[in-house]
């Protein structure tokens, strides 16, 4: 395996990403490029066949092609998904379109992987009027879909019947270039997701706490982020795992002040900071979208993505 794990006292290292939406030769592969001019640790985009309103209706292209332009478009940095969930995956078709990804990218690619939500991706694959499945049905799916993925990425020949999942002799040779496989960034807030993060993950992602995105302060984020980074320490404990071995993602734009961090390169520095004595080893921001929710000063993101780490120490 490549050696994802850092200790506290580690760099902060700062990653985007790049939502999908734009054609490749309409923009997005110039954005890509321009990631790594700017010294991004890693450009991650999301996986899913659509997403919320304004993207909802509008152009929206897949995750894996995407990231595999990327790999022939760029040298260094790396590149992943933030998250790709089971809700329209199967883990025996992921492994070897991971495995691909892995290769061309030269073992560039980390998988940023969750349970998933209610959206679009959790009907696209069914008739109209089927329900979402609830929070504990993808959880159960997610329990059987991590170790499954975890087995196909680093075994030659894997079997498998399960509740939900089947592999039958499924081959992936030659395997990933990263060894024993390309590492996973799980993104788990709750009990079980946590102990999958624990047991499975080379990092853990957050966006912080949902229940207090509208009404919350950034004070009671910090104090929900610290209960959550507490549990996963009980978790890794659980099984004799150092919780320093994990990386800590936070992926901006889902706290109480989300548009703060990116208005200065001081009042990122103040923010990112903050997070980092929580813990966390990268902080990820989102290539600024006119109009949106992620609508940002092009200049300031880039000042911040090329001055503020060396203001951090």
């Amino acid at each position: 395996m490549t050696d994802t794990a850092r200790t506290p006292q580690s760099p902060l290292r700062l990653s985007t990403v790049l939502l999908p939406y734009r054609r490749w030769h309409e923009g997005a592969r110039e954005a890509w490029v321009r990631a790594e001019e700017l010294g991004f640790h890693t450009g991650y985009t999301y996986d899913h066949l659509s997403w919320r309103v304004p993207f909802r209706d509008g152009p929206w292209f897949g995750a894996i092609p995407t990231l595999t332009a990327a790999a022939t478009a760029t040298e260094r940095m790396r590149l992943g998904t933030l998250v790709t969930s089971p809700n329209f995956r199967h883990p025996v078709t992921l492994a070897k379109e991971l495995l691909s990804l892995d290769d061309i990218s030269g073992g560039r690619v980390t998988l940023g992987i969750g349970a998933g939500g209610t959206g679009f991706d959790a009907t696209a694959l069914a008739h109209s009027e089927q329900e979402p499945w609830s929070p504990r049905a993808r959880a159960d799916r997610f329990a059987e879909f991590v170790p499954l993925l975890d087995r196909l990425l680093s075994e030659d020949t894997v079997s498998y019947d399960g509740d939900f999942y089947s592999a039958g002799a499924a081959q992936n040779i030659p395997g990933c270039v990263q060894r024993p496989r390309l590492p996973f960034a799980v993104a788990a807030t709750g009990p079980r997701g946590l102990k999958l993060a624990a047991r499975h993950g080379q990092a853990w992602v957050t966006t912080g706490d949902p229940k207090i995105y509208e009404t919350g302060t950034p004070e009671e984020s910090v104090q929900a982020i610290r209960r959550q980074i507490e549990k996963l320490g009980a978790a890794c404990a659980a099984i004799g795992r150092d919780v320093a071995e994990l990386d800590k993602i936070l992926l901006t734009g889902f706290t109480p002040d989300r548009g703060l961090p990116l208005e200065s390169v001081d009042a990122f520095v103040d923010f990112a900071g903050t997070h980092r004595e929580l813990g966390f080893t990268e902080i990820v921001l989102h290539w600024p979208i006119p109009d949106t929710a992620f609508a940002a000063d092009q200049k300031v993101f880039e000042q911040i993505a090329t001055e503020a780490l060396a203001q951090l120490g």
